[in-house]
């Protein structure tokens, strides 16, 4: 068991910084999920922490001790790789027992913390076999094993599921969850994929070019995103982002994607011929400029059932059967500007169509167009 902090981070490679000036509380016990694109340092970080790279700058603490200069295998700490690393001839029993031997423990110890972690991981009758005779999934829980039978004070992981294909990344999310409530020891995941990120963590760090943009838990980071580029990275499908200006009377869509420079002038200086006006049924909590996020799941089709603040009309492009729900894909206003909607009613609409569209205030998250910051509001039905 073991808490970390992280103080004032820094790492460059050559002349170009890596990692900047990171500050991070993990607590005792914690399971931190580090989410981000490719590149954004998120898996640097995870080897930092473990030993693997020197910190530029910057301390790393364990329970309160220093252990920038301390070697890896005496961190106290077990790191699962994505690619499992391991020994192809030898059975499973020895590959999660070789670090121990190498510890000089016992024979007696080695086989009952190699038991112990095999029934954890329901590996039992696997223990004779060689790694080629396993599944991915088999082979992730043995390297799993490997790193429990040590009984480290901190687990990482760095992206331990992206080699499974879909059904066996689900299950595997299952058997981590019940490994964290089992063992209660700290664990530090690293991964691209949002949806782990959503399932696992008790908090979510979100990064981008090294830099953290929000820590926070799983609801916080999906519906108070701190910066346009938290609102954009974490939901599935991605949110819907509105370039507008707001007035009492009407909202003004632009093209998110123009030049930002164009965008700034265009933002600045409105005019129906800039965007899409849409009239409003009442007032908006934001005045002016600023970049309006809808996600799928907030923005609806006008049954009759909800009175919507914005309404207006698109044409359906595309239609994605989910099963229990549907994601239709929009385009709206003379640029053809297109949308997504989540929605489990409507199955019958068709590409095509034209439909009436409408969203609520309260679920929009509004963000400064320059910085990308969440603009904080405050809205009251009265």
């Amino acid at each position: 068991m073991a808490e970390l902090t992280l103080t004032q981070i820094t790492k460059q490679f050559g002349k170009t910084d890596v990692i900047h000036a990171m500050d991070i509380h993990i607590q005792d016990g914690e399971f931190l999920v580090v989410v981000g694109p490719s590149g954004c340092g998120k898996s640097t970080l995870l080897r930092m922490i473990a030993g693997l790279e020197q910190v530029s700058g910057g301390k790393i603490r364990i329970n309160g001790h220093t252990v920038n200069n301390i070697e890896p295998k005496d961190r106290d700490i077990a790191m699962v790789f994505q690619n499992y690393a391991l020994y192809p001839h030898m059975s499973v029993f020895n590959n999660m027992a070789y670090g121990l031997k190498l510890r000089k423990v016992s024979k007696v110890q080695i086989k009952d913390r190699v038991d112990r972690a095999a029934r954890l991981l329901q590996l039992d009758d696997l223990l004779d076999r060689k790694p080629r005779e396993l599944s991915g999934g088999q082979r992730q829980r043995v390297a799993m094993g490997r790193a429990i039978v040590r009984k480290p004070s901190v687990f990482l992981f760095d992206e331990p599921l992206s080699n499974l294909d879909a059904k066996l990344r689900a299950s595997m999310r299952v058997e981590l969850k019940k490994l964290h409530a089992a063992l209660k020891t700290t664990m530090i995941y690293v991964t691209h994929d949002q949806v782990e990120a959503m399932t696992l963590a008790d908090r979510i760090l979100v990064m981008n070019q090294g830099r953290i943009e929000q820590l926070g838990t799983p609801d916080q980071v999906f519906f108070q995103p701190e910066t346009l580029f938290t609102a954009r990275f974490i939901g599935s499908p991605e949110i819907n982002l509105l370039a507008c200006d707001l007035t009492r009377t009407f909202l003004l869509f632009h093209d998110l994607e123009a030049p930002r420079q164009d965008r700034g002038r265009d933002l600045k200086k409105v005019s129906p011929e800039d965007g899409t006006p849409l009239p409003l049924s009442s007032a908006p909590p934001v005045k002016g400029p600023c970049v309006c996020g809808i996600r799928p799941e907030h923005l609806f089709v006008v049954d009759g059932s909800v009175i919507p603040d914005v309404r207006f009309s698109g044409q359906i492009d595309l239609k994605e059967s989910l099963g229990s729900d549907t994601l239709y894909h929009i385009l709206y206003g003379p640029r053809k500007q297109p949308l997504i909607i989540r929605s489990g009613k409507h199955a019958g609409l068709s590409p095509g169509e034209r439909v009436e569209l409408g969203f609520l205030w309260e679920h929009c998250h509004f963000f400064d167009p320059d910085t990308g910051n969440r603009i904080a509001v405050s809205i009251s039905r009265t």
